[in-house]
């Protein structure tokens, strides 16, 4: 049985003293600027979250969590924690030296001492890791993409913790956890990890949880990074605070955990036990399916639906916190209840509502019934989730070039604007070269990062309402999915494309541009000397040759229409 440890975990902060007397050595040293998963990493390092870590993995601690889920000195711990940076960054450190580490303010949060510096086998860490090699996988995307391909190792010391702006009464740290739990007079606790709103459901079952485990509950959802397209930890924070006073009084307690997730499935079951039981957690509730990614390239489940819950098992004793499995709630319309699936009697008609139907839902604006969420939740939700119809939306248009797609974005455009209703902007690529890019040259690096450019004015246009058209030539899957990442934050992406053959396009070329490239006069040119990659995803397909541009741009129409984002 768990019992709870009232001491204080070990913390990496130095006393506010020498912070400041470290700030302005720090000053001096080689600084690196956290990304936004680097500083939920640090944070957690920082304040104990991920004791016993005494900072980022050096290799033979990496090498050993890769390959069996143990720090070098046997200690469970199953999540590589690293600090990936950047080639021209790691050429500049060596092991035994120090680097300041700060936040996006320029901020310095840390002083690393680097003890280790390599290059990781990164398909190996993504098969070991996270399953497969596969770049559906959002960690396995990241691993690839985003991440630095060097990692840098060492101790850290805490100077002081991010500063967060938002719900600041609702973040606590390990050990301000611990003392909410003693002063309470709390022995038994039940985690519960989310990042998802709560409903009906969810509050039955913790609810349960709860009950069955003599506990008390700490709902502990993830406000760090989550899942590409879930809902923001903002909405879900203001959703979490509207069910609080369904629980009974004094017996739940809400609190935000600034945690980068994986979603590795069964190592991230493991390394969420970890967590929770660090801020004096005894007991926590592991789903099913607890922190899957969806769908692989084949369209099969990454993870079988109780694998977390059996590697959990397994480690139960050493990860020091029993878990509670999670059973599936669904409403028995006769008894007008929530109950356990395997409790209900044959006959019985169940209702649900799965997460797709109810995105239809908000979608569409169609009811809700009260059976499934409660309505402060459902008026949040609304809040955030308008109908489609009054939501931005992005338009991409991706092709050779000369494949047509600025022509159809400006007949789009015409039409959309013909409309009315929302303001439209075209981000041609020519158009963005010229405002936003100017600096830029055309080699694969500097072709990303006008795309990314791109995507982030799109994905601003998308939030405030409006309606961005896009029309780069974009060859390169994993920059589209970048942009569709951005975007599909907050407001629906729309990949059109021009499926244009490069025989048209060459025919059509007035600049004489495929011409040169043939001639060797341009380096790098999509289609000749640098592949475009076809995508696979796109959500409608339109060829120009022998159609006019009226009727293509009307196909997008018919294609925005159908998805429920304009009215005819």
């Amino acid at each position: 049985m768990s019992v709870f440890n009232s001491a204080p975990i070990p913390e990496l902060f130095v006393s506010h003293e020498s912070a400041q007397k470290l700030k302005h050595e720090a000053a001096a040293l080689p600084s690196w600027d956290l990304t936004a998963r680097q500083a939920c990493d640090l944070e957690l390092l920082m304040n104990g979250g991920f004791s016993p870590l005494k900072g980022f993995l050096g290799q033979q601690d990496y090498d050993s969590v890769v390959e069996r889920m143990r720090l070098a000195d046997g200690t469970l711990w199953p999540m590589p924690v690293t600090l990936d940076v950047s080639e021209a960054f790691a050429a500049g450190v060596e092991p035994g030296q120090d680097i300041a580490l700060r936040d996006a303010e320029g901020v310095i949060l840390a002083i690393l001492t680097v003890s280790d510096k390599w290059t990781p086998d990164k398909p190996r860490e993504a098969e070991m890791v996270f399953g497969a090699d596969d770049a559906a996988h959002p960690a396995v995307n990241y691993l690839h993409n985003v991440a630095g391909p060097v990692y840098l190792g060492g101790a850290v010391i805490g100077i002081q913790a991010p500063v967060h702006y938002d719900f600041k009464a609702r973040r606590d740290t390990p050990n301000e956890l611990r003392a909410f739990f003693r002063k309470m007079g709390w022995r038994r606790v039940v985690a519960f990890q989310t990042r998802n709103p709560l409903h009906r459901a969810h509050q039955e079952l913790t609810f349960r949880a709860a009950r069955e485990a003599q506990a008390n509950l700490l709902i502990h959802p993830v406000v760090g990074m989550t899942k590409p397209g879930d809902v923001d930890h903002f909405t879900r924070v203001r959703c979490y605070e509207a069910v609080l006073d369904k629980y009974p009084a004094a017996t739940t307690h809400l609190s935000l955990l600034n945690l980068a997730m994986r979603m590795a499935g069964p190592r991230e079951a493991v390394w969420h036990g970890i967590i929770r039981r660090n801020h004096g957690c005894t007991h926590m509730i592991v789903g099913r399916d607890h922190a899957g990614p969806g769908k692989n390239s084949a369209g099969q489940d990454f993870y079988g639906p109780y694998d977390a819950q059996e590697l959990f098992r397994a480690h139960q004793g050493e990860i020091g916190i029993e878990m509670l499995d999670f059973k599936q709630m669904v409403y028995v319309q006769e008894r007008a209840q929530y109950e356990p699936r395997d409790e209900v009697a044959e006959g019985m008609t169940i209702l649900d509502i799965s997460g797709t139907e109810l995105r239809r839902r908000l979608r569409e604006g169609i009811e809700i019934p009260e059976w499934f969420s409660f309505p402060e939740v459902v008026s949040e939700l609304r809040r955030r989730y308008p109908p489609r119809h009054r939501q931005g939306f992005t338009v991409f248009f991706t092709g050779l070039s000369g494949s047509g797609k600025s022509t159809i974005a400006n007949a789009l455009m015409v039409k959309l604007m013909e409309m009315g209703g929302r303001p439209v902007t075209l981000l041609d690529g020519d158009v963005v070269r010229k405002h936003l890019s100017s600096e830029l040259g055309f080699s694969k690096e500097h072709r990303d990062i006008n795309i990314r450019r791109i995507g982030y004015v799109a994905s601003e246009i998308t939030k405030n309402g409006g309606i961005a058209l896009c029309a780069p030539i974009a060859p390169y899957t994993a920059t589209r999915r970048a942009v569709r990442e951005m975007v599909e934050a907050f407001g629906a992406f729309v990949l059109v494309h021009v499926a244009t053959s490069v025989e048209e396009c060459e025919r059509r070329d007035r600049k004489g541009l495929y011409k040169l490239a043939r001639e060797g006069k341009i380096k790098e040119f999509t289609g000749i000397s640098d592949p475009y990659e076809a995508p696979v995803d796109a959500e409608l397909v339109v060829d120009t040759e022998n159609v006019d541009v009226d009727h293509c741009a009307h196909q997008v129409l018919l294609k925005l229409e159908a998805m429920g984002l304009i009215r005819a």
